[in-house]
């Protein structure tokens, strides 16, 4: 189903023009009646010629009521201008043209009203003014269609003009993430809170829990209808009326977004294309306050421009708009900016989650171009890149792509080696981004080495700390660099493939030594014959010794005995005590205290009160 948008100069005949096609009567506020002027938005609905339903929104043509039509002209398929023929262009003419121009409708049709008040050489005159004034806009080309609401006469050959130019509209998008910018909400007495809207990208069905932003709350769909017939599902692209439970009309206002729950994010800023419509009175400036206009929400912004210090008529430039409260926007939405009196430009979203930038910083302003023109896979490699490490569920929220679209895509990149999958679902990078993370642990583990030249690798804790990375992305990233080759990993410790290090004859006398040491009194080693820190810590990374506590090592040996004699007592027993470890090796109980919480440590025992117990059978087994 397609929604059409009327747009046109006051008192033009729009609304009268829509009861003339559809038999309703869009103006339903009685203020509206008795000033025969439109002020708020109007909906109705028709049947084409041949057989296809069409929603219709007419919007108010006064300048004051600029914000309401910016409100219902959002998600449009095919815009309707309409010019009577008795007063021909005029300002809100413009106006409207320019907003529908911004938004990127690509269809339209051209309803040249009153054509029964004027001669036919005026006729004609206005026609090619219209022509002129259509040059240069997405709507270029779009038939005129004189007219007459008293008469009758064209308003077949006007629908039979909407009709053909629907007929070459794009197919409605479903890619499974609806949304429903809010333009109304009322209560039904019977029924309760109702709110209608565009549904757009996806669809809409009785019972489905659905979420409203920016608020984050949510909220259950009872009842849903589509031209006052009511529906268990409603498709993208159809005007819909939503019966909701759990929420008063107090509540609700326009602008406010209805959606699936859990996909989106409110975002406080976005980067967009910028376009400044081509008679503005006077250049934008960078930091200027606006009005930003999306859907039917409108929130003050401040415009930052990312490639300049101001933005002439008719040129475009990157911008990213800085909102003073949140809005749920997407990559792709279309949005119109204006001042208090003017509307000064529009364009669309690239990015609805952006850092802050520099300002004439060549590779944020190139990211841009790739992400708003690039081929589908460099838009999902620039999402990538700047998510990275991400999920493929972040990717797509940051895509205007469907879930299936985007996993086919990420195949692909994955397949030709420009992405990088950590574990069968794990992290996804591209392979930038997983040179410089490898490049940057590789850089760790040098410096380190240079530091500590009789060391064969870095405290496994260390590096991830100084990588900065989650603990579950750090296992996945050694896991493959480990099977790359790129490092090694033994007893907690990440060196590098091929690492040797050389001790002088004394060095390796003085190890010997205290390893002989060790052996003398294996569960109350000496405290006072340590080597050096490094010269120690060569005997822990090749798994000869265990250090416990501070100035406590066992040899491997001893240590091993000990843990496996505790958790066997542990087994039988339960629980085990300080003493009982004292007296079943015969040391003091410095040494039993060292041992008991290093297990502990490592989760192979857990303290209770004054006792030890097993943590899991598993763990008695390490």
């Amino acid at each position: 189903m397609y929604v059409i948008g009327t747009a046109g100069h006051v008192d033009h005949g729009k609304s009268t023009l829509v009861q003339a096609l559809t038999g309703i009567d869009p103006d339903r506020l009685q203020e509206e009646k008795d000033r025969g002027m439109t002020i708020d938005l109007g909906f109705a609905w028709l049947r084409l010629p041949g057989g296809l339903e069409v929603s219709i929104v007419d919007v108010p043509g006064h300048e004051r009521f600029i914000k309401n039509m910016l409100a219902g002209v959002g998600g449009i398929d095919l815009a309707l201008l309409v010019v009577a023929a008795d007063e021909g262009v005029m300002p809100q003419t413009r106006e409207h043209l320019a907003i529908v121009d911004l938004l990127g409708v690509h269809s339209g049709v051209v309803a040249i009203t009153k054509s029964d008040l004027v001669e036919p050489d005026w006729l004609e005159l206005v026609s090619a003014d219209v022509e002129k004034l259509l040059t240069d806009t997405t709507l270029e080309g779009s038939p005129l269609i004189p007219c007459s609401t008293v008469t009758g006469d064209g308003l077949p050959a006007l629908l039979s003009a909407i009709e053909q130019a629907l007929d070459s509209a794009p197919a409605k998008r479903d890619i499974g993430r609806p949304r429903l910018w809010i333009d109304r909400a009322f209560t039904i007495s019977g029924f309760g809170t109702v709110v209608t809207g565009t549904l757009i990208d996806g669809s809409l069905s009785a019972g489905q829990e659905v979420e409203l932003l920016p608020e984050r709350q949510r909220v259950r769909i009872r009842g849903l209808q589509t031209h006052r017939h009511k529906v268990e599902r409603a498709e993208p692209g159809t005007r819909t009326a939503v019966n909701l439970s759990g929420i008063s009309t107090d509540e609700l206002r326009r602008g406010m977004l209805l959606t699936a729950p859990a996909w989106l994010q409110p975002t406080a800023a976005a980067d967009v294309r910028l376009h400044a419509v081509s008679d503005i009175a006077r250049p934008i400036k960078h930091n200027a306050a606006v009005t930003f206009h999306t859907g039917s929400a409108e929130v003050p912004a401040k415009l930052r421009l990312l490639d300049r210090s101001e933005l002439l008529a008719g040129e475009a430039c990157w911008a990213q708009v800085r909102l003073v409260e949140p809005l749920a926007v997407v990559k792709g939405d279309a949005f119109v900016v204006r001042t208090p009196n003017d509307t000064i430009g529009g364009g669309t979203v690239v990015d609805s989650h952006p850092r802050r930038h520099r300002r004439h910083h060549a590779p944020t302003l190139a990211t841009l171009e790739t992400l708003d023109r690039g081929s589908p896979e460099d838009a999902l490699l620039g999402v990538l890149a700047k998510l990275e490490p991400a999920s493929l569920s972040a990717v797509v929220r940051e895509t205007d792509l469907s879930a299936e679209s985007a996993r086919a895509l990420l195949d692909q990149l994955l397949a030709d080696g420009r992405t990088v999958r950590l574990g069968q679902d794990g992290s996804l990078y591209t392979a930038d981004g997983y040179r410089r993370i490898l490049n940057d642990a590789i850089r760790i583990l040098e410096g380190f080495f240079r530091d500590h030249p009789l060391r064969n690798g870095m405290p496994r804790e260390e590096l991830k700390s100084r990588l900065g990375v989650t603990p579950k992305l750090f296992n996945d990233l050694v896991v493959r660099w480990q099977s790359e080759g790129t490092v090694t990993e033994a007893h907690s410790i990440i060196g590098l493939p091929g690492r040797e290090i050389s001790l002088s004859g004394a060095q390796q006398g003085q190890l010997d030594d205290f390893v002989a040491s060790l052996a003398t009194s294996p569960y109350s080693p000496p405290v006072d014959r340590l080597p050096p820190p490094d010269l120690l810590a060569v005997l822990s990374e090749r798994g000869d010794v265990v250090p416990v506590a501070e100035g406590v090592v066992f040899s491997r040996q001893a240590f091993d005995d000990m843990r496996e004699r505790i958790t066997a007592h542990l087994r039988q027993n339960e629980t085990i005590t300080l003493a009982q470890v004292r007296d079943l090796f015969g040391t003091s109980r410095k040494y039993a205290q060292a041992i008991l919480e290093y297990l502990d440590e490592t989760r192979v025992t857990r303290r209770v009160g004054d006792e030890r117990v097993l943590r899991s059978p598993e763990s008695a087994r390490r």
